[in-house]
């Protein structure tokens, strides 16, 4: 059974800092590219990164271009996002989800809150 089990989210002020893990399981995660997506309230799906299955290849929207960054580390089946200069219009739930290889996403986890506010 694919596992997508996102951490880290919380509240922190504007300016702040947080970092976001992605445990999976139940699929070989080195073969697959990961994005994290985000939706804040009342809006729909945002794509925020990606990451090839290698680490090669990595974009960002440009909403969090130069804030953000993803990685993952094959060998601990993880995937992050380090976000810095955080601002209350990243508050929303971020998600993990794993490419299928034609373009969309087939698996998402339960997301973890951010909030920024002071």
């Amino acid at each position: 059974e694919v596992q997508l089990v996102e951490s880290g989210g919380g509240l922190v002020q504007p300016g702040g800092s947080l970092r976001l893990s992605c445990a999976a399981s139940g699929f070989t995660f080195s073969n697959y590219a990961m994005s994290w997506v985000r939706q804040a309230p009342g809006k729909g799906l945002e794509w925020v990164s990606v990451i090839s299955s290698g680490g090669a290849y990595i974009n960002y929207a440009d909403s969090v271009k130069g804030r953000f960054t993803i990685s993952r580390d094959n060998a601990k089946n993880t995937l992050y996002l380090q976000m810095n200069s955080l601002n209350p219009e990243d508050t929303a739930v971020y998600y993990c989800a794993r490419h299928n290889g034609t373009g969309t996403y087939d698996y998402r986890g339960q997301g973890t809150q951010v909030t920024v506010s002071s």
